[in-house]
């Protein structure tokens, strides 16, 4: 067995923007490994998507498709994939780590009597095997998970671990594979999404992200980082503490018990900068940070800080901003 395969997520034809961060991470561990990295899409009517990924620095792009795999079923994705392993024959699956992942890919990598060592935010090579790191107690310690047993080896990718800007462009050639799939066997029947696309915030494919904390005292404060994040065309956010205190809605939450996100600016306005907010946007490209507490755990995280009261500076950066954009 030798490669790294990457099983991308799509939904409705649109990518899951993790799924290009993951890809990320197959390139490097196959460079480090001194193999290729190949990846997959799985759908119906996916001729799209396997052009756009041949673009990429890839050995091979698997465009599998079946017309039981037009809606997301985890007896589907996991009977197609594994049929696509066992002739592709990697060394290594990686996933990104998003909810449709979490319900197939461990009954996936059953199937090969392995684990799936999920939510992975790096690895290294140790004699020529990876070593795959994890976060543990919110991101309190790190742990190193070495792969056991035979190949192939199974591992999801936590989002913000890599940047999906890294991504080396390439050409690959596509390959179609139709697995044979038994409308029997897919016990479940996909139904509408349980939420509202039009009432879900999807935090993580924010560019820009404002985030609220304790500092800002009380519900009536709120529309004064509401104002900044507008003025900034961002999407506003918060710690646990202002969602438990239902000044805004737990969609709106950035933390290990909230959303997982990696903008290019993340924003944190009267945050303190408690471990459970860190893990949730450690992957931020440029971290600034507003608090009027100069040993504030946020500062040791963030690019760029302004020790202050934020009912001065948010006001006053707001103004600037306006003038910025005329």
């Amino acid at each position: 067995m030798s490669g790294v395969l990457v099983i991308m997520e799509q939904r409705g034809g649109a990518w899951n923007r993790m799924s290009w961060e993951t890809l990320v991470g197959g390139q490097q561990l196959a460079a480090q490994l001194g193999t290729a990295a190949s990846a997959a899409v799985v759908g119906q009517g996916i001729e799209a998507l396997a052009g756009e990924l041949a673009k990429k620095a890839l050995e091979r792009v698997y465009a599998v498709s079946h017309d039981l795999l037009g809606s997301y079923t985890a007896d589907g994705y996991t009977a197609a994939i594994e049929q696509l392993i066992r002739k592709s024959n990697p060394s290594i699956v990686l996933f990104p780590h998003t909810y449709q992942v979490r319900d197939f890919a461990p009954k996936l990598a059953t199937r090969f009597e392995q684990v799936l060592i999920s939510d992975a935010i790096g690895f290294r090579i140790e004699s020529g095997s990876p070593v795959f790191v994890r976060q543990l107690f919110q991101g309190k310690l790190n742990a190193d998970v070495k792969p056991g047993g035979a190949a192939p080896h199974f591992a999801s990718i936590q989002a913000g671990a890599f940047r999906a800007e890294q991504l080396e462009e390439g050409s690959a050639p596509v390959e179609n594979f139709a697995p044979s799939l038994n409308a029997d066997a897919i016990r479940a029947k996909p139904l509408e999404p349980f939420r509202e696309s039009a009432r879900a915030v999807d935090l993580t494919a924010a560019e820009i992200i404002v985030s609220v904390g304790r500092g800002i005292k009380e519900k009536e404060n709120i529309p004064i980082v509401e104002e900044l994040a507008k003025a900034l065309g961002a999407e506003l956010a918060a710690s646990r503490p202002i969602c438990d205190s239902g000044w805004l809605p737990m969609e709106r939450q950035v933390g290990s018990s909230g959303q997982t996100v990696s903008p290019k600016v993340y924003l944190a306005v009267g945050i303190s900068g408690a471990i459970q907010h860190l893990v949730g946007m450690k992957g931020a490209k440029t971290i600034v940070a507003i608090n009027k507490d100069a040993n504030a755990p946020i500062f040791e995280v963030a690019d760029y800080g302004i020790v202050g009261d934020l009912f001065e500076v948010v006001p006053a950066l707001i103004e600037e901003i306006k003038k910025a954009k005329g």
